[in-house]
């Protein structure tokens, strides 16, 4: 099975791409800028093409969450219009896709966990973007999955727990939100769940399941919480550790307003596909041990 994922350089992606080191029967390959460049269509079927996929993982996408403010053309030519492309290049190669999306879907009032049928209500370009890729992919190829993800982490590019440990470098005390919820989800869990799900639709021609999944780490924390959690593990393992002082939302002001509650239900996803993240903890010290040491998840588990 080749697996086909767009974007080099992100943290699925190149999550996807060692974890399918480790899988019998499967290649990952990831096509990425100049080659395939979201926000300019034109290049996304050839692209596509030329790597013959099975499965197309759709993962690239414009992130800056803040920034989307003052670019909303660019995040939704990249995130609706780009992400439409990839899911009708697929359709055209006759293969399904995985489309990546986000809890940015919702506005964060719901007390309780988010499901799938939720009413959504973004708060921000960002969030509005992402959904409209949703109605995109959907719209461009029936064999969709489409996964939101919330909180996502891992030794690559730019996250919370890398964010942390740097700072808890530099300064005894870090302010964190207390007051956002949500589920830290490792990309590595993201690869694993998506691999999975790969293996099923290409062996089920008969899946009648397509539609939109949420897949997120299991059990629930605040910014705070998870900063702490960061900060204790690398502390046990000799890396830097700070104070975690407790702020409000109102106290750190941000461009773009983020979601209070973020927790999205994965129910769905468990019954559907027969797969459920490990505890978000459990990810997040593999991935603090990984970054601290260099060493592997196998490693630590040993």
């Amino acid at each position: 099975m080749r697996l086909v994922v767009t974007g080099r350089d992100g943290q699925v992606a190149t999550s996807l791409l060692e974890a399918g080191q480790g899988r019998d029967g499967v290649e990952v390959v990831a096509v990425g800028r100049p080659t395939l460049d979201l926000a300019q269509p034109d290049t996304v079927f050839d692209a596509l093409a030329a790597v013959r996929p099975d499965i197309v993982v759709s993962a690239a996408a414009y992130t800056a969450v803040d920034q989307a403010e003052d670019e909303p053309d660019l995040a939704f030519a990249v995130n609706a219009v780009g992400a439409g492309k990839v899911a009708e290049a697929a359709a055209k190669l006759g293969v399904p896709v995985i489309h990546l999306s986000t809890d940015y879907v919702f506005d964060g009032s719901k007390d309780g966990a988010y499901v799938e049928t939720d009413a959504t209500a973004p708060l921000g370009v960002y969030g509005a973007s992402k959904l409209a890729g949703e109605q995109a992919v959907a719209a461009a190829n029936p064999r969709h999955l489409i996964l939101r993800t919330a909180w996502v982490y891992s030794p690559f590019g730019r996250n919370f727990v890398k964010t942390m440990l740097r700072l808890a470098g530099d300064r005894d005390e870090i302010a964190v939100v207390a007051d956002q919820w949500g589920n830290p989800t490792s990309a590595f869990d993201i690869a694993d769940a998506i691999l999975h799900a790969a293996g099923m639709l290409r062996h089920d021609e008969a899946f009648d399941g397509y539609g939109i999944y949420h897949l997120a780490g299991t059990g629930e924390t605040s910014w705070s919480g998870f900063a702490r959690h960061i900060l204790d593990t690398s502390a046990r393992y000799g890396g830097p550790t700070a104070r975690v002082r407790e702020i409000a939302t109102s106290d750190y002001p941000t461009k773009a307003k983020r979601p209070a509650n973020s927790r999205l239900s994965t129910a769905r996803f468990a019954a559907a596909c027969g797969w459920v993240a490990p505890d978000w903890r459990q990810s997040a010290q593999a991935v603090v041990y990984r970054l601290l040491t260099g060493e592997t998840r196998q490693a630590l588990s040993a």
